[in-house]
């Protein structure tokens, strides 16, 4: 996909990582990432996979947790901005 400053319509790919707790047991991750998913699709996203990372260690604690699960979402999208997303 070529883009450059002149063609703002072009689609862009994004990847992000989510952090969970280590609670959600692997069907609960599975509806989380579904529905993340969906509220991507929503809002006009495509090409979206979603690869667990599994359960690793944290370099730091966050909120007294030292493991969390990590979640990798890619997608591609027209450039926008996303209030509360």
């Amino acid at each position: 996909i070529l883009r450059n400053e002149y063609n703002m319509a072009a689609t862009m790919k994004y990847e992000m990582m989510i952090l969970l707790t280590e609670e959600f047991n692997d069907s609960e991750l599975k509806t989380w990432a579904f529905n993340y998913a969906k509220a991507l699709r929503k809002l006009s996203a495509s090409e979206i996979s979603v690869i667990s990372r599994g359960k690793r260690d944290l370099a730091y604690t966050i909120k007294n947790q030292k493991r969390g699960n990590f979640i990798q979402i890619n997608f591609s999208s027209v450039p926008k901005k996303y209030r509360r997303f």
